[in-house]
Formats: structure tokens, sequence, C-alpha cells
């Protein structure tokens, strides 16, 4: 986000008529963040009310006399103190009153985010760019049911509805990019290389976890299968963005997939910031497909029972048990030679 304030009063308010109503939905953001200039130009150009921007340590305080708030942007980009309460206090407030929230959180944040997470209503985005921001304050908007200037979904069919929400976010996003001085900075480089885990330093006196499931289901027809095996084929993955534009072939749900079987093998775990990173897409890309192989079954939040503030993730036995039948049938087809990897 940008430090400067392009337009409106320094705390993002952009001031009406005098005498004018402004019945848009109301947007609260609680931020740890310098500058709101774009936030506000986001705000309007999705056609909602920002009520107020707030610094993190006013937050809770702030909460405790909010009327007339529909959606919930915070921004959290720094660990602090006062952060693990005010991310309870927002969820707990947004499900009492069924409302949309939008956290966005930085990959030092990530982790603790996720885990404070229950309201199926919260958008969860990592490092956003403008689009990634246009497109969910778009999608709060429209799940308020609440008919705006921005576009009219009375009568429109399904496929037109999705047409025009699309072109409204290329359209917020133009504006952005227009109304911002200052741009995000380039996001990180996702090689894979090794696995980037937690740090060591973080399970120091830390009993192991058994892993998820009895890790009987289906595993002994591709129990000879290493987890070398399977991060050799990751890396291969990884090799082709050498050679080609790595666009081509972006694949996160499979890429993440992997590299939780590999660490099943290992009786590892995996952190929410050490799956985006695996994922090899920016992390809010890889937000996105945690939610969607979460919500069709394929993994689950495995809470770590020594720190209520960490989630894992894992695979569950289901899709475990279809992994390692996938790498048998490899094998049967001659692509899995031995001890070498499998060609992706």
């Amino acid at each position: 986000m940008t430090t400067d304030f392009p337009y409106g009063t320094k705390d993002g308010h952009i001031p009406l008529p005098f005498g004018e109503r402004d019945d848009r939905p109301g947007l609260l953001v609680l931020t740890d963040m310098g500058g709101t200039g774009d936030i506000a130009a986001a705000a309007d150009a999705a056609g909602l009310r920002l009520l107020e921007v707030v610094g993190l340590e006013g937050g809770s305080s702030r909460l405790d006399i909010q009327l007339g708030c529909d959606i919930i942007l915070l921004l959290c980009d720094s660990p602090s103190p006062i952060l693990e309460r005010l991310l309870v206090q927002v969820d707990t407030f947004a499900i009492q009153r069924e409302m949309p929230v939008i956290l966005v959180a930085g990959l030092d944040t990530i982790d603790l985010a996720y885990a404070c997470t229950r309201n199926d209503r919260t958008q969860l985005l990592c490092q956003p760019d403008e689009t990634d921001l246009a497109a969910t304050l778009l999608a709060a908007v429209e799940s308020l049911g609440i008919v705006h200037s921005v576009h009219d979904l009375n009568s429109d069919s399904d496929g037109l509805r999705l047409q025009k929400l699309s072109d409204e976010v290329s359209r917020l996003a133009r504006t952005l990019e227009t109304l911002t001085h200052k741009r995000h900075q380039a996001a990180p480089s996702f090689d894979l290389g090794p696995r980037i885990s937690d740090r060591p330093s973080d399970y120091i006196g830390m009993p192991a976890l058994a892993p998820l499931g009895d890790g009987q289901e289906g595993m002994d027809a591709g129990s000879d299968v290493s987890p070398q095996q399977v991060r050799d084929m990751l890396r291969v993955r990884r090799l082709r963005d050498e050679f080609l534009p790595g666009d081509l072939f972006a694949d996160p749900a499979w890429d993440m997939l992997l590299d939780l079987f590999a660490a099943r093998l290992e009786q590892d775990r995996v952190s929410v910031s050490s799956l985006c990173i695996a994922s090899a897409v920016p992390p809010t890309t890889a937000l996105r497909w945690i939610r969607t192989l979460t919500e069709k079954g394929l993994l689950q939040r495995q809470a770590d029972p020594h720190d209520g503030r960490r989630i894992f993730i894992a695979l569950a036995d289901s899709a475990a048990a279809a992994l390692t039948r996938w790498f048998a049938a490899n094998r049967r087809l001659g692509s899995f030679e031995g001890k070498g990897a499998i060609p992706a």
C-alpha cells in the first residue's frame, strides 16, 4: 500500500457536498500501515463509504462502539503484541453480525491470521496487488446483497452477472492504477529449492506431531516412494521455468498436493506460509487454492496442540491414498524407474 494521500483528508475520508446523504455500504479499515490514500480510492471506486481508518492499537475500542459498518478491512503486515487479540475480536464481531471481512496479511503474519479465522465470509489475502484488492472488495459488496450504483443485478442472468463483475474488476483495477502514486513492491521470487519450512527455533522443546490419520489407507501400494522422489518431481517442475515462461505451467494445486505428500512421508508438518511458497504462485493465489482444496476435502486444517496460534495444513487420508495410487500407476506405465524422479 502507498504512504501518500492522493485526495481526501489524511485519514482517508472523502468529503461529500453539504447536505448530501451517503447510503453506500460502510467500510471500516484497521491497519498497521502508514498510508490510506489508495484504500480510499479503492473503497470509493468499489461503491463503498469509508467510515474511518484506525490504527491497530485503536482497533479494539473502535469495534466496541462501531455502528453502521458493513465490511471490515484489516491490514496486518507486521507481527505485533496486539494482533492476535484483534484478529479474534474482528472474527467474532463479523460472525455475530454475519458480515464479510477482508484480511490482508504479510508473509510474517499469514499463519496467525489463518489460525484466527473461523468466519466463512472472511477473505484472506497476502501481499495482494490492486486487481486482487479490487476483486475482493467487489466480491464483499456483492455478498451483502445490496444493489448499488456500480452494477444493477436485479434482472441479470448468472452469466451476464459474472461478466459484469469481471468487467467491473478490470475497470476498478485501472482506476486504482491511475490513482495510486506509489506502486507496491515487486512480489518475492517463489523459486522452490528445498521446501521452506518454519524456523527451527519455532519448535525448540516441542514434541513431534503424529502424522494426520493412521497413515495406512492406500499407503502400502506405494510404500517404496520416498519423500526425495516426490521433491525431485517438484524440482523438475520448477526447472521448466529456466527454459520457458513460468506462467505457462502454473499448477498450484498439484504443487501443493505433492509438497504435502512429501511432508506426510517425512512425518513433517507444513504451515500456511510454507505451503504458499511451495505453490510457486503469489501467496494470495495460493490462499484461494488452499481454501478450494480444503472445501473439496483434499486438505485439512491441523491444530498445533502446543500453540493455539498455529494451524498446519495436511493431506486428508483420502488424498494421500489417491496420490499413492497415482505413483503406483506411474510406475506401472514405466514413468518411474528405480529411485529416479517421476516426470511431471
